[in-house]
């Protein structure tokens, strides 16, 4: 390899990382069809999706994509090109639909032969859909680990990320491994912008348990925030873990456990992907989901992610810097009685001496100076989420 052709190589390399980091330089926000439509998702549900996104004050506070999870594919033509199945016929109409909405459309496909469901993969396929998907207006990539048991990860996911460069439209890459190969290692180093590191959610509170048929593992709020303890300097402008879509409104949770959920994933600085029936949303969901001083904590330009800095049992304090020099702080109750928790200026590394003022975000109140700490009752599986500000 000449010298000439070795610059030329990390040229592009940077510049496609550069081009991969700005398209999420925040956390994506949007909506997935998975946790609600499964594999009866239509067309029709996703224009659903994008007209309530535009139109209920969603768009507003930041939901961008509109996600078409697994089962959209039909067969191959007779040159290799992907097709999509009855049920969502022309796709580049699809896109220009979501597009009208000033909204953004994300598509799914495997590294292997096969979808988690069954459906066409891209395995020897990549370039020819990473072509189809730039021609049909596609802005995100959700590649799912099914059917890949003779594959790499990392090679894999390199594969795609270059097909998407090379197609030459700016792709989102979310890199759907669930953790196997902790991609966190190298996912921002193949140009995934972000990366799943966990098994799937599941619309409950607890932590994991087997499906069924005996197999690991579904995971509850707690199971899989557990999992991203230790994961944060991992995370940055452009390159994110995720902790799996929002279950918030399917129906699994209270109120209260969904607004703890909701709180958390802010705090991660993980994508904020909503999974409900955006077409039948209580208010009280609506308002969890749009609340705009929670969202600010999750969109914050430093990328920082929250951590848990003091734990005692079921009580937990989680917290995250954020770019002004304040923190967003969680006061998290597992417990199943109310509790009083404390939040110590130390623990956010802050000195004791310092005073700051404490913002309610929930309740969207000030609540005045404090010194050295603060303290509230929290309701048991519920949070008290503020920030604190010197």
């Amino acid at each position: 390899m000449t010298k000439l052709w070795m610059c030329t190589a990390l040229v592009l390399t940077f510049v496609s990382l550069g081009q991969a980091q700005t398209a999420a330089a925040t956390p994506p926000m949007g909506w997935n069809s998975w946790n609600h439509f499964a594999c009866k998702v239509t067309a029709a549900d996703i224009r659903a999706a994008a007209d309530a996104i535009a139109s209920n004050g969603m768009k507003q506070a930041g939901y961008t994509y509109v996600n078409i999870d697994d089962c959209w594919q039909g067969k191959r033509d007779a040159q290799g090109n992907i097709r999509a199945n009855q049920r969502f016929g022309d796709m580049k109409a699809l896109a220009d639909y979501v597009h009208s909405k000033g909204l953004k459309i994300g598509i799914y496909s495997s590294p292997g032969p096969k979808t988690c469901a069954g459906y066409e993969g891209s395995y020897r396929h990549e370039e020819q859909d990473a072509k189809q998907y730039a021609a049909w207006g596609v802005d995100y990539l959700k590649y799912d680990w099914c059917h890949t048991s003779t594959q790499e990860a990392k090679a894999s996911y390199a594969n795609i990320r270059a097909a998407l460069d090379a197609a030459g439209r700016p792709i989102v890459l979310s890199i759907c491994e669930w953790g196997t190969a902790k991609p966190w290692l190298w996912g921002q180093e193949v140009g995934g912008n972000l990366w799943r590191t966990t098994g799937d959610i599941n619309d409950r509170w607890g932590g994991k348990q087997k499906w069924p048929d005996g197999s690991c593992c579904s995971n509850g709020v707690l199971g899989i925030l557990d999992q991203q303890v230790g994961l944060q300097s991992y995370a940055g402008p452009g390159h994110w873990n995720d902790p799996d879509m929002l279950e918030v409104g399917n129906g699994g949770m209270t109120d209260v456990e969904y607004r703890t959920h909701f709180s958390l994933w802010a705090l991660l600085a993980a994508p904020l992907i909503a999974g409900n029936d955006l077409r039948n949303m209580r208010p009280q969901i609506h308002d969890i989901l749009t609340n705009k001083e929670v969202i600010a904590v999750d969109q914050d330009a430093l990328g920082r992610e929250g951590e848990r800095v003091a734990k005692n049992g079921e009580l937990e304090v989680w917290a995250k810097q954020l770019k002004d020099g304040s923190r967003a702080v969680i006061l998290l109750n597992r417990g199943e009685s109310e509790q009083e928790i404390t939040a110590n200026w130390e623990d956010l590394g802050y000195p004791a001496t310092l005073s700051g003022a404490v913002r309610d975000l929930w309740d969207h109140k000030d609540l005045g100076k404090k010194t050295g700490k603060f303290s509230a009752r929290v309701a048991p599986h519920g949070v008290v989420m503020v920030t604190v500000k010197p």
